[in-house]
């Protein structure tokens, strides 16, 4: 549910709902499972996506941050660098200073794929270890567009 639309603001309610939970419950289970309360794992995927569509668009920082469900770009700036340690400007450019010879790199290993994303892994490994339905549903859907 989160991962499917991360532009949408996240009701726990309706997340509650949707796996017969009150909302006290899911977010108890939910931080005992995953590690983290909803709305940074919700802040997380979101992170992941803008790394994405930086990496693969040609969109505006500005727009990015709309296309992740953030209005206001200086929050969404302080959020990926917090994350990822680069602005998203910097991180692009980074990317694409770098990206051709990744690119080379990652082909030349027999399988033709890169290494995932540190975050990537984690986002992964904790979803795995969950026993909340939606986010087995999320890791069953995750793997198969991998």
């Amino acid at each position: 549910m989160m991962r499917e639309d991360v532009r949408g603001e996240l009701s726990l309610k309706e997340f509650a709902q949707s796996v017969n939970l009150s909302v006290w419950r899911l977010c108890h289970i939910f931080k005992s499972d995953v590690g983290m309360p909803p709305i940074r794992y919700l802040r997380l995927l979101r992170m992941e996506r803008a790394k994405t569509l930086l990496e693969s668009s040609f969109l505006s920082v500005k727009e990015i941050a709309f296309q992740v469900g953030l209005n206001d770009e200086s929050h969404f700036v302080r959020d990926f660098k917090s994350t990822y340690g680069y602005s998203p400007a910097l991180y692009r450019s980074r990317f694409r200073s770098n990206g051709a010879e990744e690119q080379h790199n990652a082909n030349g290993n027999g399988n033709g794929e890169g290494e995932p994303s540190k975050l990537r892994k984690q986002l992964i490994r904790i979803a795995k270890q969950s026993v909340l339905p939606s986010l087995q549903i999320m890791v069953c859907v995750f793997s198969y567009l991998n």
